[in-house]
């Protein structure tokens, strides 16, 4: 039986590391050569790439695609209108996508919220982007806390046909485990067939960001997976902003590893098998566009 590759949902790559504290070798420290040197040690055969244009990182959209190029194992997703740019919940965010989308091979795009809930899901500039992605083909992960998900839930029952993957648990706490108001929202949202799950970001929901493997976390895992299925969970390392918390190898293990409650053939799903599935069908173009031009 032929192995089901390891594939990660949840990457960077940055030309000068973007976080505090200072590091003593930022324009490595976060790099692309890193991201493919732990790839391979731990057997990853690819990754997606969420761009994040933050703290001297402009470019870093045409950073991560032309990497991608070179090496055909990365898949690049735009920051389309994070929180950190001007354009955030502006108009236009459609015509931006589509602009990317024309310039570089990308398989999606990514998008912050900020904490507070301003509506922006429920708005025609919303519907707008979201077509876009449906009608190209592109992935729409997005960081959003629990409180978002109502509004989520709306959008993309709206366009059943776009796929929508939600980061790091959901925007789950440990603490949501033992029943809470955010644990309901983010498991109403399995009721919508296209809203799926990032397995990754342990260190974040975890009480202790240290602790690996996050037990607390895991149970969160654990609860996604009985009501999503784990056919919509897709594991995610988080590297490199996850090497404040810990080592690309932990971040696998904690899923491979850690999360017993897992039977194999749903740990080599969450592992690889559901991301490459989407992939598979994916549309990218075949050439970056020269922004000049």
């Amino acid at each position: 039986m032929t192995a089901i590759p390891i594939l990660d949902s949840h990457t960077h790559a940055w030309r000068r590391w973007p976080y505090a504290p200072a590091v003593p070798d930022p324009s490595s420290h976060g790099s692309v050569e890193q991201l493919l040197w732990e790839m391979d040690v731990n057997g990853v055969e690819s990754a997606l790439v969420v761009c994040a244009s933050i703290d001297g990182n402009p470019n870093n959209l045409r950073y991560a695609t032309e990497a991608a190029a070179a090496n055909g194992r990365l898949h690049v997703l735009a920051d389309v209108d994070c929180p950190w740019s001007a354009t955030y919940h502006t108009p236009g965010a459609a015509e931006r996508l589509e602009g990317f989308a024309e310039r570089y091979p990308l398989v999606g795009l990514t998008h912050y919220v900020t904490a507070q809930n301003d509506g922006w899901l429920l708005s025609r500039d919303a519907d707008a982007l979201v077509e876009v992605a449906e009608r190209r083909r592109l992935l729409l992960s997005l960081a959003l806390t629990p409180h978002w998900h109502a509004d989520l839930r709306s959008l993309a029952s709206r366009h059943p046909g776009a796929v929508f993957i939600c980061h790091h648990l959901g925007g789950l706490q440990a603490s949501d485990a033992s029943g809470s108001s955010a644990l309901d929202e983010v498991l109403k949202s399995a009721a919508v067939p296209n809203i799926y799950v990032k397995a990754s970001g342990f260190h974040y929901c975890s009480e202790k960001d240290w602790n690996h493997p996050w037990h607390d976390a895991l149970e969160v895992l654990r609860i996604l997976t009985s009501v999503y299925g784990p056919e919509r969970l897709f594991w995610g390392s988080d590297f490199p902003a996850s090497r404040r918390y810990c080592t690309y190898r932990q971040s696998l293990e904690a899923v491979r590893t850690h999360a017993r409650f897992l039977t194999p053939e749903e740990r080599a799903a969450i592992l690889g098998g559901n991301l490459k599935g989407l992939l598979d069908r994916s549309h990218k173009p075949k050439e970056i566009i020269d922004e000049a031009k």
